[in-house]
């Protein structure tokens, strides 16, 4: 079975479960443990990772991840945050096409 996880924050804990994914919030000091088991189960298809997560885990690290793990994986911005001037997405874009592009919300 293919499943959905998100992996958030102990303060993101409500929400996504209720959709029906399966929801992970980890204490600081937890993502790269959560994300190191989400990825051994061979059910896991789609990580969803909340940004603020990003730099305990490192973006080296996800880069070995999107490259080498079967799966999607997706880093979504925080609730409420202010979009960075290069955010984790607008960085994976000029990654994938060699060029900046100026992403508007």
């Amino acid at each position: 079975m293919n499943r959905i996880v998100v992996i958030t924050p102990l303060d993101a804990r409500n929400g996504f479960a209720c959709c029906g994914a399966f929801q992970y919030s980890v204490a600081p000091g937890g993502a790269a443990e959560a994300l190191a088991q989400v990825l051994a189960d061979g059910d896991n298809r789609l990580v969803i990772l909340e940004e603020r997560l990003v730099p305990e885990i490192g973006e080296e690290r996800l880069a070995e991840v999107e490259r080498l793990w079967p799966g999607v994986l997706v880093v979504l911005p925080a609730p409420g945050a202010v979009p960075s001037e290069e955010d984790y997405a607008v960085r994976l874009i000029r990654k994938a096409i060699g060029y900046h592009v100026r992403v508007r919300m």
